[in-house]
Order: C-alpha cells, then structure tokens, then sequence
C-alpha cells in the first residue's frame, strides 16, 4: 500500500530513542524527509545517523528541547529554511515523573503542564501557518493511556494529559477547513527505556517486571515501539485522510472503556 508519504517532509521531537525514533525510521521508510531533535547533540545524531543507513532517506538532526520557547521556533524555522513547511508533525516530549499529592510541589506541577501541554501546543502553533498555505497536514501528538484511563502511581500525567484529549478534539473543527488532521495517539506498556526504568524503581529483575506487567494485558505482552510506530506513520499518511480529533490507544487492550 502506497501511504503517499513520498516527499514529505516530517518533523519528530524527542527522536533519539524509543517511540520516537521508532516514528521517525517509520516516516522515513515511507519515504518522507525526516527532521528529528532531542535534548542532547550527540544521540540524535547517533539516531540520524540510523535512520539513514537504514532508508537512504534525508535526514535534518537538531538538538532542541521542546519544553523551551526558543528552541521550538529555532527547530521550526531550521527545518522549514531546509525542506520547506513541515507536512507532518509528530509531537513527542518526556513524561511527568512517578509519585502521589504530597511528594509534588508546584512548580513540578508547572512543568508537567510544559512537558505534556504546553511543549505541544507551541509545535503546533509554529508548523500550522505553512500546513494551511498547503491546504495539507497532518498533526500527531503521542501522550499515554492516561488520557483515557488513570494509570496507577502517576498522578501528574493522569491530572495534566487528558487535556490534550480536549486541544485534539476542539483543534479538529478549525484545522479541517484546511485539510489538516489532527489527533493523539497514546501509547500503553511500550518497549523502550522509560518503560524498563520502573523495574529499576521496583528493584527487580527486567524479565520478571516485564512478565508482571503482561499479566493483565489482552495481548500477554508488551508492545515493541515498531508497532506503535506503525500507527502512527499510518495516521500522518493520505490513507488516514478522513481520520481527526481522535485520542487512539495502542495499548494490546489494556483501557477497558468504550472511548
């Protein structure tokens, strides 16, 4: 199936690792120009470098931290004097750390808000002007289940990313008059390091935490950032054309509600 990404240009935040690179390899695969960032120099050349070995594709690494204001209109203005206006966004940041009520202060409080929030709407807001001069676009912004199920021991994401749930869908109505999709797309139980990092916070062996958090997933397993991936490079494609103001868990099932 031919996804018309050919000529494309994508840009992807926090792009060295995990789902993020996983996007970018997909984008590339397919045929699009990927800009990728991360905060540190180093490994999002490394994950560039990748990328193209492994596509021939055209590649543009810069280093960006999209928490930053600067940054992010530094990071679009580059990747536009290279490529053009940006086709497709993939608006991928950190998550808020693991704890309860008492453990955050408010300013930890003010910096969930601009890492799952704030960091997206700014690259939003900077790649829209050139999407509706296109009249094409596609708008990703990768969050978590939290959106749409609590998930246990992490307060802060479960309070500030179901917000973005709301920004997609009220986002959609206006970006549609202008062949712009946008939608989240919320990842589960995912291979890469933040995940395996909760064993090392549990103290236990990475096979036995990966085994216990299987238990209670349909599918018996936690999914690989290729198959994240795989969604998404599917909802920035023409395929995805009559899809918006969506909030799709990939997951193996584990939100159990009807939305």
């Amino acid at each position: 199936m031919d996804l018309g990404l050919t000529g494309k240009t994508a840009l992807v935040t926090a792009a060295s690792k995990g789902m993020g690179k996983a996007c970018a390899l997909g984008l590339a695969a397919e045929g699009a120009r990927v800009v990728v960032c991360a905060r540190t120099e180093a490994d999002v050349n490394a994950a560039a470098d990748e990328i193209r070995a492994k596509t021939g594709a055209e590649v543009l690494a810069l280093r960006a931290d999209v928490t930053r204001a600067d940054d992010v209109e530094r990071l679009v203005a580059r990747a536009q004097d290279r490529f053009g206006a940006i086709d497709v966004l993939v608006a991928n940041c950190g998550g808020p750390p693991r704890g309860g009520l008492e453990q955050f202060t408010d300013e930890q409080w003010h910096q969930a808000f601009d890492v799952a929030v704030l960091s997206t709407v700014r690259l939003i807001r900077a790649v829209v002007p050139g999407m509706r001069g296109r009249r094409w676009g596609r708008i990703l912004t990768i969050q978590s289940t939290s959106v749409k199920q609590p998930v246990d021991g992490l307060l802060l994401s479960n309070a500030v990313r179901p917000g973005i749930a709301g920004l997609v869908k009220t986002l959609s109505t206006d970006l549609g008059k202008d062949g712009i999709t946008i939608n989240a797309v919320l990842p589960g139980r995912i291979m890469t390091d933040r995940f395996l990092s909760g064993a090392r916070q549990a103290g236990v062996p990475v096979d036995e935490y990966v085994a216990r958090s299987s238990q209670d997933i349909p599918l018996g397993r936690v999914g690989t950032p290729e198959e994240f991936a795989n969604v998404v490079v599917f909802l920035a494609s023409e395929r995805a054309s009559y899809v918006t103001g969506v909030a799709m868990q990939v997951d193996g099932g584990v939100v159990r509600g009807n939305v």
